[in-house]
């Protein structure tokens, strides 16, 4: 009697500031199984618990291993450049992994992996040009174009640093102004803190307070929302695309934030959407991005 074979799976791991999410996934973009645990972020901690976790999940079903990471990463040459809070720039992580597991592997950036995500779940509502803003404790981007990740000159979908300002808090990446400054989880952070609401307050008290008819909660999402607006309508004017995809921890209330405000001009039109995956959508991405690779021989 003849064993049938294992459908194939990839393993899709979404390393964040403060932890790493590893899944199965299947072709449909399903997650079967997944773990999340800290992430380590010093150099040699992180290369130890990368193995330790792949080697720990994986099954005879697993074809390829797909990575995303936060930051700066060439996805085109799998370089990572800069990795955040993270010690991991210049890692060969395919390399590692092919070492560790024959595997093939991926790398992307982390909302390039997310965006792939959503796209599929969308079922081809996304064939064109689609960006993802990413709000969480920065502000990331990605791009795709017909399905595949759009680089531009190799890292585009930087929108955390579109300046919206001429000046404001520094930024990460030297400059001031920068929309990740005005509009990311950091910075709804500080404006509570200015506003001398409870530090526990959450975007989501926020929006209900302010439905509920508190001034100073409207205005104060107000302030975090608008520069984002502004740099959304940058992108429009720009690009064109098809859709704006708002997620990350905080991309939902963002959208509703978004909403919130009044409508400016009449030429370029927001096709905003919020997320639909939330946390999943790295690395279900991630696993996606695993399969679309060839097979090892």
């Amino acid at each position: 009697m003849r064993t049938r074979p294992l459908p194939e799976t990839a393993i899709g791991i979404d390393v964040g500031g403060t932890r790493i999410r590893v899944a199965r996934i299947d072709a449909s973009g399903d997650l079967t199984a997944r773990v999340i645990e800290p992430v380590q972020p010093d150099r040699s901690g992180f290369v130890a618990q990368l193995s330790r976790l792949v080697g720990g999940f994986r099954t005879d079903g697993d074809v390829a291993v797909g990575i995303g990471i936060p930051g700066r990463v060439l996805g085109h040459r799998g370089e990572i450049v800069s990795a955040g809070y993270l010690d991991i720039a210049g890692l060969d992580l395919p390399a590692l992994i092919a070492a560790e597991t024959g595997l093939p592997a991926r790398i992307e950036n982390d909302a390039t992996m997310a965006l792939l995500a959503e796209a599929n779940a969308r079922r081809g509502d996304t064939s064109g040009l689609t960006f993802m803003v990413t709000v969480g404790t920065g502000i990331g981007g990605a791009a795709i174009d017909g399905g595949a990740p759009w680089y531009g000159g190799g890292i585009s979908g930087q929108f955390g640093h579109i300046v919206v300002a001429e000046a404001g808090p520094s930024c990460n990446c030297g400059r001031t102004g920068c929309v990740e400054t005005f509009s990311s989880g950091t910075a709804l952070g500080r404006l509570i803190a200015e506003a001398g609401l409870d530090a526990q307050t959450k975007a989501e008290d926020l929006l209900v307070r302010a439905e509920n008819g508190e001034t100073a909660c409207s205005d104060l999402l107000a302030r975090w929302a608008r520069p984002l607006q502004r740099a959304i309508e940058t992108l429009v004017a720009v690009a064109d695309p098809q859709l704006v995809i708002v997620g990350g921890g905080l991309g939902g209330e963002m959208v509703r934030a978004l909403e919130r405000l009044p409508k400016r001009g009449r030429w370029f039109a927001m096709p905003v959407e919020a997320a639909r995956l939330g946390d999943d959508a790295g690395v279900i991405g991630a696993g996606l991005r695993a399969l679309a690779l060839p097979a090892p021989e």
